[in-house]
């Protein structure tokens, strides 16, 4: 329920916002959160503090035309949102997927400013992309498309301003497509403009990883509190993208036995452990649909493919859930059938993939609950940290990059915990993360007055 003094701000961003249910969902989420801070604190209150916080600083659409490999003209939409400054410049990934919209950009320019804010680095919160699909396109059409949507981008991005990097559908090769565009329309090499760069042009070693990683360090940090850890645990990681291989790699490290993944063709099950070794092949190498991994391993007991719409990855019963795909993914309906299976812990790999519905389900069964406001935050820290090497012109070793990544997440885990104890409510990590995260956007904000 949210406080009455709060739903005046909710019924404002509704009101401003329509359509943009994700948008909704994600303000709802943390408003929801703040009732026992302004009880507490009522000053927050104050000049429409919690208002400016819920709307955007900026935010820009624009048109991107390209050609493809047919020289047919295709038209394209770009967004940035430009969230919050409050903390340092804005900072978020950009996300190329025929789903994405205005409201999407928003949803997640808003989690990730207060993502940013717990990580404790000088990074504001913003998000961007475009609804091109770059899937089945040719190495030279996303190239020029990515040249073209940088063409208008450029203007409202600096080192100073507003630090881009990758996300759904943007990985290196998008990366370095954008890079390269932005250095010759600005004639600098001003390398901490993007994050998720090659080595060789400034990129941080361990930045791929990062975010499964840190998902997984989050997830090892909460289950010790109830004395329990990867060791022996069967996980169910959604999604093969960087962030689920990651979170298979870190969590078979920790002891953890995977036994399925999925894309958006279905999934796989495979009772003897996920093999890592293959999932890349097919991913990262072949950039192929999830039932290849069959193919390559050939006949196995325990091993099968399940179409999408047959049947979720979520009935595959599992210690350990860790959404790692895509938004409201995870249903209460899926919810309810993983509580039934007896899952003690779910760690958010993505962006908001658990539906309200699933998250109450999983707090009112006890289940640890890892927001992806926190537990992915591993990502964006290890970009700031590529931001910070690229300022000293430095470079740092894969081991010396993960070390302070492991160190962040271990921090987030406790900063989370022990706010959730001074507010009341122990052991919840939603109420935690968002009132943490708030208090340090809300506080740099009161420093700078009504701007």
């Amino acid at each position: 329920m949210i406080d009455d003094k709060l739903q005046t701000v909710l019924d404002q961003v509704l009101q401003r916002n329509p359509g943009e249910p994700e948008f909704h969902q994600a303000v709802r989420e943390v408003l929801e959160s703040l009732g026992r801070v302004v009880a507490k604190r009522p000053d927050y209150l104050d000049q429409a503090l919690i208002e400016r916080i819920c709307e955007p600083e900026r935010q820009i659409i624009f048109r991107v035309p390209w050609v493809d490999d047919k020289g047919q003209v295709q038209i394209n939409r770009g967004f940035r949102v430009q969230f919050n400054s409050a903390l340092g410049p804005y900072k978020g990934g950009i996300r190329f997927h025929p789903s994405v919209n205005i409201g999407i950009i928003k949803f997640l320019g808003f989690e990730q400013t207060f993502k940013n804010a717990l990580t404790g680095m000088p990074i504001g919160g913003g998000k961007g992309g475009s609804d091109f699909d770059p899937r089945g396109r040719s190495d030279g059409e996303v190239m020029r498309f990515c040249q073209s949507f940088m063409t208008e981008l450029h203007r409202h991005i600096g080192e100073y301003t507003d630090v881009p990097a990758g996300d759904i559908g943007v990985g290196g090769r998008e990366i370095g497509y954008m890079f390269g565009q932005y250095k010759r329309l600005t004639n600098r090499y001003e390398a901490g403009v993007l994050t998720g760069k090659a080595l060789f042009n400034g990129g941080s070693r361990a930045r791929k990883e990062a975010t499964g990683y840190g998902n997984t360090y989050f997830v090892q940090a909460m289950l010790g509190t109830r004395n329990e850890s990867f060791d022996g645990k069967k996980v169910v990681v959604s999604g093969s993208g960087n962030v689920a291989i990651y979170s298979v790699e870190k969590a078979q490290a920790f002891g953890g036995k995977v036994i399925a993944v999925s894309d958006s063709s279905g999934y796989i099950v495979d009772e003897a452990g996920i093999e890592l070794d293959l999932l890349k092949q097919v991913k990262e190498v072949r950039r192929a649909r999830i039932d290849e991994y069959l193919q390559l391993k050939g006949e196995s007991r325990g091993a099968y493919f399940i179409k999408a719409g047959e049947g979720s990855i979520w009935d595959v019963p599992c210690d350990v859930a860790m959404p790692s795909a895509t938004q409201n993914e995870l249903t209460g309906h899926d919810a309810r059938t993983l509580v039934a299976n007896k899952v003690i812990a779910v760690g958010e790999g993505a962006n908001m993939p658990s539906t309200p519905d699933a998250v109450r389900t999983f707090q009112a069964a006890g289940v640890m609950f890892a927001p992806g406001k926190a537990a992915n935050a591993g990502g964006v820290a290890t970009s700031a940290l590529e931001m910070q090497q690229n300022a000293s012109r430095d470079s740092w070793s894969f081991e010396q990059t993960e070390s302070r990544l492991a160190e962040i997440m271990r921090t987030i885990h406790d900063t989370c915990a022990r706010t959730a104890e001074e507010y009341g409510a122990p052991g919840d990590y939603v109420l935690g993360a968002n009132i943490a995260g708030f208090v340090r956007v809300a506080e740099s904000m009161r420093e700078l007055g009504v701007i």
